[in-house]
């Protein structure tokens, strides 16, 4: 019998409930898959990394990034001094491999239309918790390699749990692995940008109309796109 979304969010809140007991395995796990993407990412993509001092080193943060391919939530992770919690569509659950890595690694499944009340719920128990959450608020990978209109639901759970916000920009993913392509390429370049953090009370401030927040946020992303277009490397495509 299949499990539905909430079913599957208690599945993940027992293993996380084993794995905080023993705490240590599971950051050591991390520690060792990341180091093995990161050997991959380098080899393969030159992935490249800047704006790290702005990741904020304790608290709540919802980081939200542009959205070009596959690639794009573990190259976030990859550059993060903390652990990172990741959300995914609820179909690829049914996917028994990435099932089993997904919940080994905590990810919380969400509905393909919305987030659904369990991922919300869980997804704020996280951030209130002071743990980092990834969200791609355009919804889906680009078209185009620029900055979709971003959906408003992360502003929600950003207010609600009291957390700053880190934009990110991913630029060269879309050049390697476009929505389009089967299978990515073998070679390319990829460049990641962790721009400056909005703390909780900018965000309350700007959270007056709602429609402002989100702009300001993806703006911000748009930012941190820019600042790696002045890299040679990307240095022929246009302006965010």
């Amino acid at each position: 019998m299949k499990r539905g979304v909430g079913e599957k969010a208690s599945v993940i809140r027992e293993r996380r409930g084993i794995l905080a007991r023993g705490r240590w395995g599971y950051r050591l796990l991390y520690a060792i898959a990341r180091r093995v993407c990161q050997v991959f990412a380098v080899g393969l993509y030159q992935v490249r990394y800047t704006g790290r001092e702005n990741i904020p080193p304790e608290g709540g943060v919802l980081v939200v990034a542009n959205h070009q391919s596959h690639f794009d939530p573990p190259l976030v992770g990859m550059g993060c001094m903390r652990e990172l919690n990741y959300l995914a569509r609820d179909s690829l659950f049914r996917v028994r491999p990435l099932r089993w890595i997904m919940e080994l690694f905590d990810t919380i499944p969400i509905k393909r239309d919305g987030m659904g009340l369990e991922g919300i719920k869980e997804t704020l128990r996280r951030l209130k918790q002071g743990e980092m959450v990834l969200m791609f608020p355009e919804g889906t990978r680009c078209w185009d390699g620029q900055v979709g209109p971003f959906r408003p639901g992360f502003t929600t759970l950003a207010l609600r749990s009291g957390a700053s916000i880190l934009p990110v920009g991913i630029e060269g993913a879309y050049q390697v692995w476009p929505r389009w392509r089967r299978f990515p390429h073998l070679v390319g370049r990829i460049h990641v940008h962790y721009g400056p953090v909005l703390s909780p009370e900018e965000i309350q401030a700007l959270a007056q109309h709602e429609q402002d927040l989100v702009e300001e946020v993806r703006n911000r992303v748009r930012a941190c796109l820019a600042v790696l277009r002045r890299h040679p490397n990307f240095a022929h495509l246009p302006p965010p």
